[in-house]
């Protein structure tokens, strides 16, 4: 008897927590839904423009590393044949 009544415990503890967790995620999306509303979302030209500016950099940058690759690597190279001539 002792083992009937711990399991309908056990099983009723975990409906409540199922109702739980959907009262939870209901209320979550709720309240996400409200602050959606609140956002300002940029217009056309923004995007744009902020686009083109993250792309610019990017190549600005990738051309920035890659010289700085050439000069280090033959800088390294140099070294290493200085070293390894007898």
């Amino acid at each position: 008897m002792a083992a009937q009544t711990t399991a309908v415990a056990a099983n009723g503890g975990a409906g409540k927590k199922a109702l739980s967790l959907v009262s939870r995620v209901r209320d979550y999306i709720e309240d996400l839904k409200t602050e959606m509303k609140h956002v300002t979302w940029p217009g056309k030209k923004q995007v744009q423009a902020t686009t083109a500016v993250v792309i610019i950099s990017v190549f600005l940058f990738a051309a920035y590393f890659a010289a700085v690759d050439l000069i280090l690597g033959r800088a390294i190279n140099r070294v290493f044949d200085a070293l390894a001539k007898p």
